[in-house]
């Protein structure tokens, strides 16, 4: 378990790569609300979405995630679903809080995920009020 990376995984880089190149930033890794002790792998601030990609074996994915360990299989499907849980309750929070939770799939092409978010991000600027700056512009 100690070699499972928690961030900077393929696929998260991959679809940073392409959000970057395409002029848009955001943080890596933090937790979307404070009092949320849950972790977004990309969070765009301004527009309150929050993006997860999720392990098709840790969180269950139906098309790879049916795998079941030979070594503990009573521990490990529980395990999946307790993440499953957690994933909704999530998900919940960040709706009540105003914020848009888009989970997809490591195993989802980056382009897809990348356009995806683009637009997403895209529409919520559009209907979201004007974020000011708390600083004063230098003349």
């Amino acid at each position: 378990m100690q070699r499972q990376k928690t961030r900077d995984t393929e696929p998260e880089l991959a679809v940073r790569k392409l959000l970057h190149a395409a002029g848009l930033r955001y943080r890596v890794d933090v937790a979307p609300l404070p009092e949320l002790k849950r972790r977004a792998d990309v969070v765009f601030g301004p527009t309150r979405v929050a993006l997860f990609i999720d392990g098709c074996f840790w969180h269950g994915c139906p098309t790879h995630g049916a795998r079941t360990p030979k070594s503990n299989p009573a521990y490990w499907s529980e395990k999946v679903l307790r993440n499953q849980a957690r994933d909704r309750d999530t998900d919940a929070k960040l709706n009540d809080a105003g914020w848009l939770s888009v989970r997809v799939w490591e195993h989802e092409p980056p382009h897809s995920i990348a356009a995806t978010v683009l637009e997403l991000v895209a529409s919520r600027r559009e209907t979201m009020p004007a974020v000011r700056c708390a600083r004063p512009r230098l003349r």
